[in-house]
């Protein structure tokens, strides 16, 4: 992962969106979203990214399934019917922190 250490915090979040977004993906290819969506700026590394995973599928949020692909063994991950529901609850989660934080750091004025 980056060194910026804040993202350790919604790294979960990210996958469930990431997840619920696109159906299906797989380590790498999460990876490579991410790298994506933010221009380079926040590059995950699997050492961050499938213990995140792991815990996941433990927790009961994903489901794994494998297909070949270019006779290669590729691990995939989807949501859970819990997952799905997890990731509102994390969105709007995130959405009241990053609000939160933006009044305390005068980002922004407070809009009530």
């Amino acid at each position: 992962m980056s060194s910026n250490p804040m993202l350790k915090g919604t790294l979960q979040t990210i996958i469930l969106k990431l997840l619920e977004d696109n159906n299906r993906m797989y380590g790498y290819e999460i990876t490579q979203k991410v790298k994506e969506l933010t221009a380079g700026e926040i590059m995950l590394t699997e050492g961050a990214l499938y213990p995140a995973l792991h815990k996941l599928e433990a927790d009961g949020m994903l489901e794994t399934f494998t297909e070949v692909v270019d006779n290669r063994v590729r691990k995939y991950y989807r949501l859970t019917e819990q997952g799905g529901k997890e990731v509102t609850s994390k969105l709007n989660e995130a959405q009241a922190f990053i609000e939160q934080l933006q009044l305390l750091l005068n980002l922004k004025p407070a809009i009530k």
